[in-house]
């Protein structure tokens, strides 16, 4: 038995028809298509089909072999194919892990930075917490991080962009008439704070509520802008968020500029100093472009 007569099998029973199997599908003389399965009949020990004036129609038997015969096709070319890529040389693997939701603003740049390169590598790109991305670098998971500044043995930062915060609030709140929000009308307001994963998020909101004498109790800690997004418009309460989000804010949602200096937060890329690849060393050969050009999003919103 040879993987034709599968294909032939299964080419027949599919079209169910011995004509159209053979013109259509498997562009041989019908004689010969008809001998073949004889001979696949005659191998197996059982009838396959039954012909009639309606066509072709599998047998119990034939039913029985239809099943194993496409998962025999199906591992067979798994098998070429599996062979081929092993045939090939191994491209090298390029992994970028970005702070959830700066993939947006900076992969295009990296991309375009590493144009030369991309046809020769594997890129990876995974988006997580900035801790994660921290620790992820750490052990040599990533090759590349965007996030914030989390020191961790091993790993070098470079700060590439000061994002300001802005308030995010409710459309129809209150304040969303204003120009700019005075920190201090958000000690009535329901307000949105941060646990401890965007720890250094909330530690430059905290610093500057302190600095203003502002006195706010969250209501709500949340991990992510996305769940902030959610509770800003569910609880109509406020959060002080990087101003990356705002192409990404729904309809309901607004965001407004902070009176006087708005506290801004680091955005900065993570690499290992002893990560000998060479696609990392190109990237780096380019990151004063990279900071020159800044975010596709700020673009977007200027």
């Amino acid at each position: 038995m040879e993987l034709r007569h599968l294909r032939y099998f299964v080419a027949v029973a599919e079209e169910g028809s011995l004509t159209v199997a053979a013109e259509k599908r498997l562009h041989t003389a019908q004689p010969s298509l008809s001998r073949q399965l004889r001979d696949l009949e005659e191998e197996v020990g059982a009838q396959l089909f039954t012909r009639s004036a309606r066509g072709i129609q599998l047998t119990p038997a034939g039913k029985a072999f239809l099943e194993h015969a496409r998962l025999a096709l199906a591992q067979a070319e798994e098998a070429i194919q599996a062979a081929r890529r092993a045939s090939r040389p191994a491209k090298a693997v390029f992994s970028v892990g970005f702070l959830t939701g700066q993939e947006v603003d900076w992969l295009p740049q990296v991309t375009n930075i590493l144009r030369a390169e991309l046809p020769r590598i594997e890129f990876k790109v995974t988006s997580l917490y900035s801790p994660d991305l921290a620790e992820a670098l750490q052990r040599g998971e990533i090759d590349l991080g965007f996030l914030r500044v989390e020191p961790r043995p091993g790993v070098t930062y470079r700060v590439i962009a000061k994002e300001p915060l802005v308030a995010v609030l409710p459309s129809d709140h209150r304040l969303a008439i204003l120009k700019e929000i005075d920190p201090h009308d958000l000690e009535s307001e329901i307000f949105i704070g941060f646990s401890d994963v965007p720890h250094v998020l909330r530690e430059v909101v905290d610093d500057y509520l302190k600095l203003h004498e502002v006195t706010i109790t969250p209501s709500h800690f949340i991990d992510n802008f996305g769940t902030g997004v959610s509770l800003v418009a569910s609880t109509r309460g406020v959060a002080l968020l990087p101003t990356y989000v705002e192409p990404l804010l729904p309809w309901s949602v607004v965001s407004r500029p902070l009176k006087g200096d708005a506290p801004t937060i680091d955005l900065a890329i993570g690499y290992r100093q002893d990560n000998a690849s060479p696609v990392l060393k190109a990237f780096l050969a380019g990151l004063d472009k990279l900071i020159a050009a800044g975010p596709v999003g700020a673009r977007l919103r200027t």
